[in-house]
């Protein structure tokens, strides 16, 4: 007897320690109550690390379960032998059914559906106005650098961001990706009734409209704030569509925050919400059944009926799901807590990991964003930051497997690289010329004009970082707008922007437009970047500079009366601004002519580059400029290159000269086969600011292979001309062999 009660004890003990070894291993793998998930990674795929923890858990419990089997056959026996044919208090007859204790111990998570590594996954985004736009960026770059399969992103934007997004994916060209842009206009009028107190405004409320923006073939989408940051491969978050039940519309994760709970303070009396709610910075909606639902009128009806107690949102359409949720908790599925860390203030989602590999989806929720509250958050800064400053060049990877569009833009430009000739001397040349940079337009606010003055002029000039610190002094000489290219690396252009944020010269100029061009090649893209800011400017006439000139005071008020005075809408003319130069740092800087000339005779001032490149300027006639009071007209001679003022449709700059040499030269060259008027303006100056010499000035005047390549690149230029122009172009050839 006493040898049957010491087996039912180990028996005892033995079920115990693996009713905590299954329960700890369902808390692993599976979910908690409603499928909502804490601390704990997801039941399949979503851990591959952790497979091999999970296989020896699996053999533990195998073991265990063969020890039960053990001791119930001894206890079995000792039962026989002492003649008792009970069973034990408390047990069934299910306990000595191995079958059913197999089936007792199976986990309850559903097998998850694995991505197929070519199926093209689809993320909406509501993006609109300047600030979003540089945002939106950081996230697609997070997802960029984890993806593994074809991506088509659904762009809900204003026609800013649109602008800039659509210009910044054309010009990025990253394979197996497809971008489609919606207007968010034509949806204004669905959510414009409802009274919206969030900082978003009304483009807060357009995730309620996303079936009936998004194509009606679309079936399921993710949707994602501009705030996101992605930790993990996208795909494991569109797998999570495979565990929807037939009920289930919407994938969301729990608010963090004690919001919906209606007790931060006094009177807090929040919209209506299932239990602590959701939030609705990360959505996974299944399109489809939505629209068979009717969500257009179930969201509507919902929105019409607690407004009239409520009157306005305070989190736009955070609110009015969870009121939908309220109404029919049925329709959600609860994602795990670490598809959405929420790291606005006081929030609990330090719950949602416990190592640095549990972490899926980092939301920047909180109107102060880098700098909110966070026990973590200079961990969480850091991995924002690697994204915000990573070179987005690398994230140009092909997928390899999956079939692409052979005529795409990427192939075609591959196509042409492969054609180039590597044994030719001027292959980088070459190479440079073909490089497809990334353009990012508008990278901080800018208040278009709503109709342009037709005498407006804009100042148009590029610049890279060595030369930041002549835009305040350019801002204070020309009150005018500006149009600017700078050529940066992606870390670069966020210490330009910290840079222009902390300026308060430039913090308040909202008409000057900066456009990124990031860095890509060994060669400075100087015609590029011209195009760049010429193609962007609103006015009707554009004043063609360079960042190291300062233009005289009043300079933009001078130019357009003249352009009035000399009736240029009628003319096909180039309005010349003569330009000075000084050797020092510190000037005085002329408030007149007549000041000017003074500096001049005293030898503070010089003609610009007269005494290292006279054929530069020389046909200004400086000293017939000295004395003019009225325009005078001066004839094209070679090399001339004079700063001038344009119609904004004047000829583009010619890409193939790169770094230094004959870029502006080449310009003028087709101005004049234009048959354009050369015109001096008798009034107006520029000075230009000494520097240190450029990198690429310096490979110029060191290598006899550069400049070799230059006078190839010139006599193509020649060639080309001659095909457009025919007989007028021979001129500059005969110019050219006669020097």
């Amino acid at each position: 007897m006493l040898r049957s009660w010491r087996v039912k004890l180990k028996l005892l003990i033995a079920t115990v320690a693996l009713a905590i070894l299954l329960s700890w291993l369902y808390l692993f793998v599976g979910s908690l109550e409603y499928g909502r998930f804490l601390l704990l990674p997801p039941c399949l795929g979503e851990q591959p690390s952790r497979d091999v923890e999970r296989e020896a858990l699996a053999s533990r419990v195998r073991r265990v379960e063969e020890e039960n089997q053990q001791l119930r056959q001894q206890l079995g026996q000792a039962q026989v032998e002492g003649g008792d044919g009970n069973l034990p208090s408390g047990t069934s007859a299910e306990d000595g059914d191995p079958a059913r204790g197999e089936r007792s111990n199976r986990t309850a998570c559903p097998k998850q559906r694995m991505v197929h590594k070519c199926e093209l996954l689809h993320v909406a985004i509501v993006c609109a106005g300047h600030n979003a736009s540089r945002d939106v960026v950081t996230l697609v770059k997070s997802i960029l650098f984890h993806r593994k399969n074809p991506l088509h992103f659904h762009f809900i934007t204003d026609s800013v961001a649109h602008q800039i997004l659509q210009t910044l994916f054309q010009s990025w060209m990253v394979p197996s990706v497809h971008v489609s842009f919606y207007n968010a206009d034509d949806l204004k009028p669905e959510v414009s009734w409802i009274p919206n107190k969030h900082y978003s405004g009304i483009y807060g409320l357009m995730k309620l409209t996303l079936t009936k923006a998004l194509p009606s073939n679309l079936s399921k989408v993710i949707v994602l704030d501009t705030d996101i940051t992605f930790a993990t491969d996208i795909a494991e978050l569109w797998a999570v569509f495979g565990k929807f039940s037939d009920k289930q519309v919407i994938g969301l994760v729990e608010n963090q925050s004690d919001w919906y709970l209606g007790n931060l303070w006094k009177n807090h009396k929040p919209w209506p919400a299932l239990g602590r709610g959701f939030n609705t910075g990360v959505i996974l909606l299944l399109l489809d059944r939505l629209r068979r639902l009717g969500w257009e009128q179930m969201w509507r009806l919902t929105a019409e009926r607690e407004l009239m107690s409520m009157l306005s949102t305070s989190l736009a359409d955070q609110d009015i799901f969870n009121a939908v949720i309220k109404q029919d908790p049925a329709l959600v599925y609860r994602l795990p807590c670490f598809w959405n860390v929420q790291l606005s203030d006081h929030t609990r989602s330090e719950q949602c990991y416990t190592e640095v590999s549990d972490l899926k989806v980092i939301h920047w929720n909180s109107p102060k964003k880098l700098r909110v509250k966070n026990k973590h958050v200079e961990f969480f800064r850091n991995l924002y930051l690697t994204f915000l400053e990573y070179d987005g060049n690398l994230l140009r990877r092909e997928l390899f497997g999956c079939p692409t569009l052979s005529s795409s833009p990427s192939d075609q430009l591959q196509q042409a690289l492969e054609e180039l000739d590597e044994d030719d001397p001027c292959y980088d040349f070459r190479r440079q010329h073909l490089t497809q940079h990334r353009i990012h337009l508008f990278f901080l606010q800018y208040e278009f004009l709503a109709i342009p003055n037709p005498t407006d002029v804009t100042l148009v000039a590029q610049l890279s970082m060595d030369r930041l610190q002549m835009l305040e002094a350019i801002c204070k000489h020309w009150a005018g707008p500006i149009s600017l290219a700078l050529y940066m690396s992606d870390a670069e252009a966020q210490q330009f922007l910290r840079y222009a944020q902390a300026s308060e010269v430039l913090s308040t100029r909202r008409n000057v437009a900066y456009h990124i061009v990031y860095k890509e090649g060994q060669f400075y893209p100087i015609n590029l970047l011209r195009n760049v800011a010429l193609a962007n400017t609103q006015t009707p006439y554009v004043f063609l500079t360079d960042i190291d000139f300062l233009p005289m005071y009043g300079l933009y008020d001078y130019l357009r009366s003249s352009i009035q005075q000399l009736e240029l809408p009628q003319r096909k003319a180039a309005l010349i601004v003569p330009a000075f130069e000084t050797l020092h740092y510190r000037l005085t800087f002329p408030k007149s002519k007549a000041e000017l000339l003074s500096m001049l005779d005293m030898g503070s001032l010089y003609t610009f580059r007269y005494h290292v490149w006279p054929k530069g300027h020389a046909p200004t006639d400086y000293a017939k400029w000295r004395t003019a009071t009225v325009p005078y007209r001066v004839a094209w001679q070679p090399d001339f290159e004079p700063y001038v003022v344009v119609r904004r449709d004047c000829p583009k700059y010619d890409q193939r000269f790169v770094g230094f040499g004959w870029n502006k030269v080449s310009h003028i060259m087709e101005l004049d086969a234009q048959e354009y008027e050369l015109l001096v303006l008798p009034n107006a100056f520029m000075i230009h600011m000494p520097h240190a010499p450029s990198f690429d000035i310096s490979k110029f005047r060191l290598s006899a292979g550069y400049r070799g390549c230059l006078q190839t690149l010139r006599e193509e230029f020649h060639q080309d001309l001659s095909r457009r122009y025919g007989a007028a172009a021979l001129k500059y050839l005969t110019a050219e062999r006669s020097l």
